[in-house]
C-alpha cells in the first residue's frame, strides 16, 4: 500500500473514531480540524539527513598573537572527526560557524571578536539527497549578504562564480537582513527535513496562548548542550519540548498533530473558562446589585409606611396626579364647549338666512323663482365679490347677479314655494334649539369640572403646607425610584456552566484518540530505544548501568547496580553527556533498523571531556562513537584540547590538528 492511500484509510478511520468519542458526527470533526489548520493525516516522514562535506572561513584575525589575513578549508571526508587544538583555539567556533549556516542564525557561543574577524564563510552541505550551500559575507561581525545555494551535484558549489559553474545552482535564499536570513533558513530546512513547527501552550498572568518553536528548537537536539542544567534532548527544557523532539525524531504516528491539538484546546480551554469567570462575575454582580436595590427598596417602602400611618388619605403625588387629571378634563371640556358654540352660532345663522329666504319669497317675485338656484357671495370662476348693486338690480330688474344676463321663467306656485321656505326655517330653528341646549349642557359641565379643579387645587395647596405630607411624597418618590432600579438590573441568566461546546469536545476526543496512537506506536518502539540506550551508555562507561526507562516525555529514569532509581537530571555531568550521546545515536540506530525517519544523523559534540573526571573514560566515548558513526553512517564531529588522547585512540584521518598553542584556523 503506498502512503497516500495508508494515509487516506488512516484519516478516514481517524475522523471516524474521533467523531465517536466526542459523540459528534464527522462533518463537525473535519470542521473543527479545518477551521483550527490541523492536518487530519500524518504520513511517515521523508528522510532527513543532513551531512557537512566543506567549511570554508576567510578573514582577519586582531588583538591576538597570531593576528592577519586567514583563508582556511576544513573537509569532513570521515564519518567521525576531532577538531584539535588548544583551548581558545578555535574548536568551538569552527562548531559555532557551521551552526550559524545551518541554523540560520548564530549563538551566542560564538564570540564576539570571532564574528568580527570574519569576512566570509562558505558552507557544503548535503540536506535530504540534495547538495545545499551556505553563503555568509560579513562586515565586522554583521551579516551584509546571506545565499543558500542548491546544486544538482556537489561539485558545483565550489565553482559557482565561474560562466560553468552557474550551470546546475539555483538561489534558494538571497538576502541582505540577518532576521530575514534566519527566517527563510528555518524555513527551508523544516520543508528539506519533512519537520512541522512545534505548536505548544503557554501561560503568562493567568493568559494562556501558544507559542510555536521552529526549526532552532530542532537543531539543539544536533548541536548537542552542554551543562548539568540541560533536557536529555535539545536546549529547552521548558514547554514538554524535549518529550515532543523525541516523539517527532521517532516518527512517532500524529506527534506534531498531537502538539498542536493539545495547544489549540488548552487555549480554548482556557478562553471558555476565562469567559465563564466573567459571565459568572457579571451574574454575581447582579445578584448583588438586585439585593442592595431590594434592601433599599424594603426600606423606603417601611418608611411610606410609616408616614401613611401618620397623614392617612391621599398623597400628595395622589393628589397632584387627580389635580392633573382635572385639568386635562376641564381643557377637553373647554374644547367640546368651543365647538358647540361655533356649531350653535352656525345654526343660528342658518336659521337666520332661512328666514329672510320665507320674507323675500313672500315679498318678491325674482326670489321665488330663483328659490331653487345656488345663492353664490362670489363669482364661481374669478371668485370676484357679488356687489350690493347687482343683487339690488337681481331684485329690481330681474338680471342675474352673477352672470348679468335676463332671468326668465315659469314661477312656480307661491303656496308651494312659501311652504318649502316655511319647512326650512322650522328646520333650522329645531337645529337652532338642539346646539343651544348642547351648549348649555356643555357650560354646565365644564362649570362642574372647573370647580372640582379649584377644590383639587386648593386641596394640593393645603397638603403641600404640611411637613409629613411632603415627607411621604418624598418618600414615595424614593420608592418608585428602587423599584425602577430594581426592574433596570436583569436576573441572572441561568445556563449550564459544565456545558462543553463542540469544538472542545472534538479536540478533547482527538487528544484522547491520538494519545492512544501515540501510545500503541511507542509501546513496541520503547522498549528497543530503552536497550539501544543502555548499551550505548555501557560502552561509553557507564559500567554501573543495568537498564534505563525514557518514556514519550522525554524523560530517562536510570537505573543502576543494585537497583537504584534515579533521572537523568541526577547524574553526574560526565554521564549526563554520555546519556545525551547515546539518546541520540540510539534514535538513529532504532530507526535504521525500523526503516523510519528520525533523526538528521549529524552530531556536533564540543568537549566531551570538560565534563568528564578522568582520561579512561574520554578514551572509551571517542572510540566507541568513532566506530559507532562508521558503522550506522553518522556524522560526528566532536571538539578536544587533549592531542594525545585523540592521537592515541583514533585514527589519523579522523583528525583536525593544529600545532600547540596555534589557532586552528
Amino acid at each position: 500500500m503506498t502512503v497516500e492511500a495508508s494515509s487516506a484509510e488512516h484519516s478516514g478511520s481517524l475522523v471516524g473514531r474521533i467523531a465517536a468519542a466526542a459523540k459528534t458526527t464527522e462533518d463537525d470533526v473535519v470542521a473543527v480540524f479545518t477551521t483550527y489548520g490541523i492536518p487530519l493525516a500524518y504520513p511517515p516522514a521523508r528522510p532527513r539527513s543532513v551531512r557537512v562535506h566543506r567549511l570554508r572561513v576567510l578573514g582577519v584575525r586582531a588583538g591576538t598573537k597570531h593576528d592577519g589575513p586567514f583563508d582556511r578549508t576544513f573537509t569532513f571526508d570521515t564519518d567521525f572527526t576531532a577538531l584539535v587544538a588548544s583551548n581558545f583555539r578555535g574548536k568551538t567556533s569552527v562548531l559555532e560557524i557551521i551552526t550559524w549556516c545551518l541554523r540560520g542564525s548564530p549563538r551566542d557561543r560564538l564570540q564576539a571578536d570571532v564574528r568580527r574577524w570574519l569576512s566570509g564563510i562558505e558552507l557544503d552541505v548535503t540536506i535530504a539527497g540534495q547538495a545545499v550551500g551556505f553563503r555568509l559575507s560579513l562586515d565586522k561581525g554583521a551579516l551584509v549578504r546571506g545565499e543558500v545555494l542548491a546544486a544538482s551535484q556537489r561539485q558545483r558549489l565550489t565553482a559557482e562564480n565561474s560562466d560553468a559553474g552557474r550551470q546546475g545552482v539555483s538561489i534558494l535564499v538571497d538576502t541582505a537582513d540577518e532576521d530575514d536570513f534566519a527566517a527563510q533558513v528555518a524555513t527551508l530546512m523544516l520543508d528539506r527535513l519533512d519537520l512541522q513547527p512545534l505548536v505548544n501552550s503557554v501561560s503568562k498572568d493567568k493568559q494562556v496562548g501558544t507559542q510555536t518553536h521552529g526549526w532552532p528548537a530542532y537543531y539543539s537536539a544536533i548541536n548537542l548542550p552542554a551543562g548539568p542544567d540541560k533536557p536529555l534532548l535539545g536546549d529547552q527544557p521548558m514547554a514538554g519540548l524535549p518529550g515532543r523532539l523525541l516523539q517527532v525524531f521517532l516518527d512517532l504516528p500524529a506527534a506534531a498533530v498531537l502538539t498542536r491539538v493539545k495547544a489549540t484546546r488548552e487555549v480554548l480551554q482556557s478562553e471558555v473558562s476565562q469567559e465563564r469567570d466573567r459571565a459568572r462575575q457579571v451574574a454575581e454582580q447582579r445578584v448583588a446589585d438586585r439585593a442592595r436595590a431590594q434592601e433599599a427598596l424594603t426600606a423606603a417602602q417601611a418608611e411610606l409606611d410609616r408616614l401613611v400611618q401618620q397623614a392617612p388619605g391621599p398623597s400628595l403625588t395622589d393628589l397632584a396626579d387627580a389635580a392633573g387629571r382635572l385639568a386635562r378634563h376641564v381643557a377637553d371640556a373647554e374644547e367640546d364647549w368651543d365647538q358647540l358654540n361655533r356649531a350653535y352660532r352656525a345654526a343660528r345663522r342658518q336659521r337666520q338666512a332661512d328666514e329672510k329666504a320665507l320674507n323675500d319669497v313672500k315679498e318678491s317675485e325674482i326670489a321665488r323663482l330663483l328659490f331653487h338656484g345656488l345663492d353664490p357671495s362670489a363669482c364661481p370662476r374669478c371668485e370676484t365679490p357679488i356687489t350690493k348693486e347687482r343683487r339690488k338690480e337681481e331684485r329690481d330688474v330681474h338680471r342675474c347677479a352673477v352672470c348679468t344676463a335676463e332671468v326668465v321663467g315659469e314661477t312656480a306656485s307661491d303656496e308651494e314655494v312659501e311652504a318649502e321656505a316655511q319647512a326650512r326655517v322650522d328646520a333650522s330653528k329645531s337645529a337652532e334649539d338642539a346646539a343651544r341646549q348642547a351648549l348649555e349642557s356643555a357650560e354646565s359641565t365644564l362649570s362642574q369640572l372647573t370647580a372640582q379643579l379649584d377644590e383639587a387645587q386648593q386641596r394640593l395647596r393645603t397638603a403641600g403646607s404640611d411637613d409629613t405630607v411632603r415627607q411621604r411624597m418624598t418618600a414615595e418618590l424614593e420608592v418608585a425610584r428602587w423599584k425602577g432600579a430594581l426592574e433596570m438590573v436583569p436576573k441572572p441568566a441561568e445556563h449550564d456552566g459544565n456545558e462543553e461546546s463542540t469544538v472542545l469536545k472534538v479536540l478533547a476526543a482527538a487528544d484522547k484518540v491520538l494519545d492512544q496512537d501515540s501510545k500503541a506506536a511507542a509501546a513496541a518502539l520503547f522498549t528497543e530505544l530503552n536497550a539501544e540506550i543502555a548499551d550505548l551508555a555501557r560502552r561509553f562507561g557507564m559500567s554501573a548501568l543495568e537498564r534505563v526507562e525514557v518514556n514519550r516525555a522525554a524523560q530517562l529514569k536510570v537505573i543502576k547496580g543494585g537497583g537504584a532509581q534515579s533521572y537523568f537530571g541526577k547524574q553526574s555531568p560526565g554521564e549526563q553527556v554520555r546519556l545525551r550521546i547515546a539518546v541520540v545515536i540510539a534514535l538513529l540506530r532504532v530507526g535504521a533498523r525500523l526503516g523510519i525517519s528520525t533523526h538528521p544523523g549529524l552530531v556536533l559534540i564540543d568537549s566531551p571531556k570538560a565534563e568528564e573526571v578522568q582520561d579512561f573514560d574520554a578514551a572509551v566515548v571517542f572510540k566507541e562513537l568513532a566506530e559507532l558513526a562508521a558503522n550506522n553512517h553518522i556524522q560526528v564531529l566532536i571538539t578536544t584540547a587533549d592531542r594525545e588522547l585523540s592521537r592515541a585512540v583514533l585514527p589519523a584521518d579522523c583528525l583536525v590538528t593544529a600545532e600547540e598553542g596555534a589557532p586552528l584556523w
